[in-house]
């Protein structure tokens, strides 16, 4: 591994690249990540460097992300075939239909959907961010009732955090790997590890997020466990992430709520993807001009939002 680590980091050097690692992906590629983190992070901190060309280990929506944030670098997708199991769950088709049984009423799109869900919406958020964004867009056109997609737990959960001013209506998505999770989960996790604190992702069920001590985002689980001086925590989000936070926090305890915790598109790529892609400079992400034109307008409106920029998948 040490030799392939070696090749990458020297082509790197050659071909003026930077690696984007998602704490979802196999805790390996970190060796060869410049940025580790959430996919907004990652595409806006690829979109700060002066590299050529951007390596995005991750799913396809993020590498179409950090297209839309980048459009004059060649962006790479180590497995092109990676793609997010949520973010297929809605398409053109079935996003006009949502919307044409809610005329009139402003849609929010979730970063984890493609450029072409993206263009075809009023504004974009994150799970850090969703709950900021629809109150500004509800404010601003003086209504209600929002619509969120693709998930419907994250909609969810923000429309109950707004106590029942504004009406979060969602498109039936879902991540499956959160979904996994239940409530019996949790209770058994609070008799087994009774002291530790319980960390949970908004695309959970509702029945598990209700019992946890803390939902929040990718980065902000992160960061609870960073700014916290708990000596124990079981963690409710895919696997990478309880691998980093066991790997970077060696003086405290970690639990993982559940082995099924695990995105297998996540993990496919791999340390001789990443060299392959880069050394052929292949699996380029290509958009059309005119969607990502509307895709960005719809991610421009959360920055406008939520500045400075609030990231987190």
């Amino acid at each position: 591994m040490n030799s392939l680590v070696e090749s990458i980091n020297k082509l790197k050097k050659e071909k003026n690249a930077v690696i984007l690692a998602h704490c979802y992906q196999n805790v390996e590629i970190d060796k060869v990540a410049d940025f580790v983190g959430d996919s907004l992070y990652l595409s806006k901190k690829a979109k700060d460097t002066d590299a050529d060309i951007i390596v995005f280990a991750g799913v396809s929506f993020m590498a179409e992300t950090a297209k839309l944030l980048s459009p004059e670098k060649k962006v790479l997708l180590p497995r092109l075939e990676a793609g997010c199991f949520m973010a297929n769950m809605i398409n053109i088709e079935s996003l006009r239909e949502f919307k044409s049984l809610h005329p009139n009423v402003p849609s929010v799109c979730y970063v984890n959907s493609t450029a072409e869900i993206k263009a075809e919406c009023d504004v974009c958020c994150t799970s850090s961010n969703a709950l900021k964004v629809v109150k500004n867009i509800a404010e601003k056109e003086n209504t209600n009732e929002v619509l969120f997609l693709p998930d419907t737990y994250l909609g969810k959960w923000v429309e109950k955090q707004l106590e029942g001013k504004i009406k979060v209506t969602t498109y039936n998505g879902f991540c499956p790997t959160h979904l996994r999770l239940r409530k019996e989960d949790i209770e058994n996790s609070r008799k087994e590890y009774p002291n530790s604190k319980i960390l949970a992702h908004p695309e959970c069920h509702w029945a598990v997020s209700e019992l946890a001590d803390f939902v929040g985002s990718t980065k902000e689980i992160m960061e609870y466990v960073k700014n916290t001086d708990f000596s124990e925590y079981t963690i409710a989000t895919e696997k990478g992430v309880f691998d980093r936070l066991q790997r970077d926090y060696s003086n405290k305890t970690f639990h993982l709520l559940s082995d099924s915790l695990v995105c297998k598109n996540m993990k496919w790529n791999t340390l001789d993807d990443i060299y392959n892609s880069l050394l052929r400079e292949e699996h380029e992400i290509f958009l059309d001009d005119t969607i990502s034109e509307k895709a960005m307008a719809c991610i421009n409106k959360m920055f406008q939002i939520t500045k400075p920029l609030a990231a987190g998948v």
